[in-house]
């Protein structure tokens, strides 16, 4: 039975338990997780029938804040935003001349901070032990999802005509593709800690 705030995420599992050692792998692991959110922001997949390609954006914040935990997740998701605020094309649809901080106060300012919190919810989720089943991690990840769209849709609406507008810029369209991303991710968290449980055995 899973003990509130106390079980181990899949990141400490995999890592020495004190030391220097220590230390190094988890700036290793924050260093990889930002390069991993700037490569998934970037990866647009065409979904039929919806008129807007699939980002594996999302899908790297949830299984990220799952694996690494609240304080890693935490530090991985800021130490990306930060280098998207210095002007890195890191964000799913910045670019060379739209960037930094202009792009992050735009329209899809609120997703952003919306994976802040979703990262910090999932690694909370995690230190519940949710992530070791799949109605635990599905769970989770339906309110990290949430998180995300909750300040996203309220931020986007600034920009927009009203919420019928909002809802179809912002909502409708990316539905199918989050819930293919959500069950992809509710069933490979718990089938990597399987993994991590024989090869201990």
């Amino acid at each position: 039975m899973a003990q509130a705030l106390t079980d181990k995420v899949l990141a400490e599992k995999l890592l020495p338990q004190g030391g220097a050692a220590l230390r190094v792998k988890q700036l290793l692991l924050v260093v990889a997780g930002i390069a991993v959110l700037a490569v998934a922001a970037k990866i647009r997949v065409p979904m039929w029938p919806s008129p807007v390609p699939v980002t594996m954006g999302t899908f790297a914040v949830l299984t990220i804040g799952a694996a690494y935990g609240p304080r890693l997740g935490l530090a991985t998701i800021l130490g990306y935003m930060a280098i998207g605020a210095l002007g890195f094309d890191v964000f799913a649809s910045s670019s060379a001349e739209l960037n930094g901080v202009t792009y992050m106060m735009g329209g899809t300012g609120g997703y952003l901070l919306g994976y802040v919190l979703a990262t910090l919810a999932l690694g909370l989720a995690a230190r519940r032990g949710l992530d070791r089943s799949v109605l635990g991690m599905g769970a989770a990840l339906l309110v990290g999802n949430a998180l995300v769209y909750v300040p996203g849709v309220l931020w986007l609406n600034q920009f927009t005509g009203g919420w019928a507008q909002t809802l179809e810029w912002g909502l409708t369209p990316y539905l199918i593709g989050d819930a293919m991303k959500l069950g992809l991710a509710a069933l490979m968290i718990p089938a990597v800690w399987k993994l991590v449980g024989r090869a201990r055995d």
